[in-house]
């Protein structure tokens, strides 16, 4: 199925005769995969009797080969999966045996993609990013202070360097454009938490996506696609990702997320808005001052400052902020 999606790519029409003779398979064959692509997949192909068929919007697939022989980029082996449930945790079944670190998973879809507290990360086949960077961490927890927040550098630097300019950071883990968000970004941990470690890095991007099922998605969102008119090529975005990240990831843990909090705050959509922070009680308001040294989110609350931290807070606007 992989290799026919490659010869129906580029959105124009092939004859069935024709993709039957590159696949070395009959045209009745051929049939059944354009089948298995549509009720599979949900790519909608467009039929035209005497043309044959084509992708009604053209796919860049991921591809393995050009990415592990770029130049001049961080030398991390990526991993391309047509389908997994998540990278995430594709990237820790392949830890234990993964022969050099960093390594990346790439996959074209998940089936259970994860976002932040448990939700669902939407996830159609080729059209977005779906990333994840395992990274040997020794020192302990401690190295990991201010990591996703400099994650979140490093993707609003590709992003706004492939023309979407209004974008931001909003505390701790998403990249937004204006309301709607862009971005995510999912930290997990595998090993000692005192000692060496390793951590995964999972990022979902929005890349190509226009439209999504009714209901799907709890909040406002968009892709740089909707933002930039284009259909943009996702292998040249992680080879900028993987620049960033190399950059962003090196500077945090030589020197600590103090080296990179100016930088954070200078791009965070909501400071000084009014927001309210919840995990799981009450909600405490309080005006966005910035964050400190180790990335918790600093907030007036009734006229004192007070840092927050933690993997289950929810940030929102209030209101009428």
């Amino acid at each position: 199925m992989l290799a026919l999606l490659r010869l129906l790519q580029d959105g124009r029409f092939h004859s069935g005769e024709a993709l039957g003779a590159a696949l070395g398979v009959s045209r009745s064959a051929v049939w059944k995969q354009l089948q298995a692509l549509q009720a599979e997949l949900s790519l909608p192909l467009h039929k035209v009797r005497g043309r044959g068929y084509r992708l009604v919007t053209p796919l860049q697939l991921l591809d393995a080969d050009w990415l592990n022989a770029q130049m001049g980029v961080p030398h991390w082996r990526a991993c391309v999966m047509p389908s997994v449930d998540s990278t995430n945790a594709e990237a820790l079944r392949l830890l234990p045996a993964a022969q050099a670190l960093p390594f990346y998973v790439l996959a074209e879809r998940q089936t259970s993609g994860r976002g932040r507290r448990g939700r669902t990360w939407v996830s159609p086949f080729g059209e977005n990013l779906y990333y994840s960077l395992v990274v040997r961490i020794e020192g302990g927890m401690r190295q990991l202070e201010g990591m996703s927040l400099a994650v979140g550098l490093a993707l609003l630097r590709v992003v706004r360097g492939f023309g979407v300019v209004d974008a931001g950071l909003k505390w701790p883990n998403d990249v937004l454009v204006g309301e709607r968000k862009l971005a995510g970004i999912l930290l997990e941990l595998s090993g000692d938490p005192a000692d060496v470690c390793h951590v995964v890095i999972g990022i979902g991007l929005n890349v190509n996506m226009l439209a999504a099922e009714p209901g799907v998605i709890g909040q406002p969102w968009t892709s740089m696609r909707a933002e930039l008119g284009v259909l943009l090529n996702r292998n040249e975005l992680v080879g900028e990702l993987n620049r960033h990240l190399s950059r962003y990831l090196d500077i945090q843990l030589r020197e600590g997320f103090a080296a990179l909090q100016n930088e954070w705050e200078a791009d965070h959509l909501w400071q000084g808005r009014v927001v309210a922070l919840t995990a799981g009680g009450e909600p405490v308001e309080g005006v966005v001052l910035g964050v400190d040294l180790s990335g918790a989110i600093r907030l007036r609350v009734d006229g004192v400052e007070r840092s927050f931290s933690g993997g289950e807070l929810s940030l929102r606007l209030r209101d009428d902020s």
